[in-house]
């Protein structure tokens, strides 16, 4: 029964997490005034701003580009690593108390949610190098 509780739990949250990326053009349309038309378009604006700023550091479109899309990825994957610790730890103490090999498999799951945030991390950096170094 915890399980079968457990299991719905998470799959509800990812279902709310993948709904949440959705765009909806007609709700937006509805609900949004000035003000916040306002905002979203100033957000934006500075994005647009940031991706530029990586374009003239880089000198190229494309290592601008990649820049920025890196940039992102290290800022997002943050907050996806600690839903998956959560999820793996959920996974491991949980559902391993009556499976033990599953308390392996959440180890696992936490290994590897850990270094691939590890490598996110670093991605830009070695980006950086990389490329500062490929141009002298």
């Amino acid at each position: 029964m915890k399980k079968s509780l457990i299991l719905l739990t998470i799959f509800i949250t990812m279902f709310l997490v993948c709904v949440s990326f959705i765009p909806s053009n007609v709700y937006a349309e509805q609900v949004l005034s000035n003000e916040t038309e306002s905002k979203l378009i100033e957000i934006k604006e500075s994005q647009a701003k940031t991706l530029e700023e990586y374009q003239q550091k880089y000198n190229s479109e494309s290592y601008g580009f990649t820049a920025y899309i890196l940039h992102l990825v290290q800022v997002y994957s943050i907050p996806f690593c600690f839903l998956g610790i959560v999820i793996s730890i959920i996974y491991k103490i949980v559902i391993g108390a009556r499976h033990l090999e599953n308390t392996e498999k959440g180890l696992g799951m936490i290994v590897a949610i850990v270094t691939v945030t590890i490598i996110c991390q670093v991605l830009p950096l070695v980006f950086a190098i990389v490329v500062k170094m490929g141009k002298e």
